[in-house]
This record gives structure tokens, C-alpha cells and sequence, in this order.
């Protein structure tokens, strides 16, 4: 069982920052890739990033590639989002998950994940 609580949401102007955390309950974080997605007002939730477990490789949705970064601290039991150069349409509500080995090597399908956090409200204004 994992537990996920993310923080670091907020409002932002275009062309700023902002770094979310996912902080993760249990002692086997490492062995868990974990993924961000966002969810907008009437859109579907959609895949971020991700992370895989028991290495730093990761894999981005084409909207936010050298824009975003994914990382994860496994001696802290958390992984980071940090967004840079926000726009507008990144404005949405930021969920992290975690997924067990297995199954495709890049995890960017919802149903792949079994733990989700709370979610965080991101806000870009233009």
C-alpha cells in the first residue's frame, strides 16, 4: 500500500516556475515508478511524466518536454515536478501516482496506476 500527498501547487504568471512534491508513505518507494498527470476543467486527465522505478529514467508527454523535469529522491520517499516556463494551458489540477513493475517500459496510461495522490491546483495567468 502507498499513500501519496502532493504540495507546492499555486498561482503562477506565464513564463514563471513552480516545483510539486509527492511525498509517498511505505518502505518501498524505490520499487515504484512514478508518474505525474493533470486534469483541466472539462478535459480528460492526461498523461505528465514519468519515472521509472529503481532508475532516473524518465519520459514526458510531448506538451511539456524541455519544459518539465521529473525526479525522485528515494531516501526521502518523494518525486518532484519542476516546471518551468509555465503557460496558460498548463493550468489544471496535478496528480502524482505510482505503479508497480511490469507492463509497458514508459507507464502513460491512467489505468496503469494503482495509488494516486489528492491532487494540486496548479494556475498559470497570462
Amino acid at each position: 500500500q502507498v499513500q501519496l500527498v502532493e504540495s507546492g501547487g499555486g498561482l503562477v504568471q506565464a513564463g514563471g516556475s513552480l516545483r510539486l512534491s509527492c511525498a509517498a508513505s511505505g518502505r518501498t518507494f524505490s520499487s515504484y515508478g512514478m508518474g505525474w498527470f493533470r486534469q483541466a476543467p472539462g478535459k480528460e486527465r492526461e498523461f505528465v511524466a514519468v519515472i521509472r522505478w529503481g532508475t532516473t529514467s524518465t519520459y514526458y508527454a510531448d506538451s511539456v518536454k524541455g519544459r518539465f523535469t521529473i525526479s525522485r529522491d528515494n531516501a526521502k520517499n518523494t518525486v518532484y515536478l519542476q516546471m518551468n516556463s509555465l503557460k496558460p494551458e498548463d493550468t489544471a489540477v496535478y496528480y502524482c501516482a505510482a505503479t508497480g513493475a511490469g507492463g509497458s517500459y514508459y507507464k502513460t496510461q491512467a489505468y496503469e496506476y494503482a495509488y494516486w495522490g489528492q491532487g494540486t491546483q496548479v494556475t498559470v495567468s497570462s
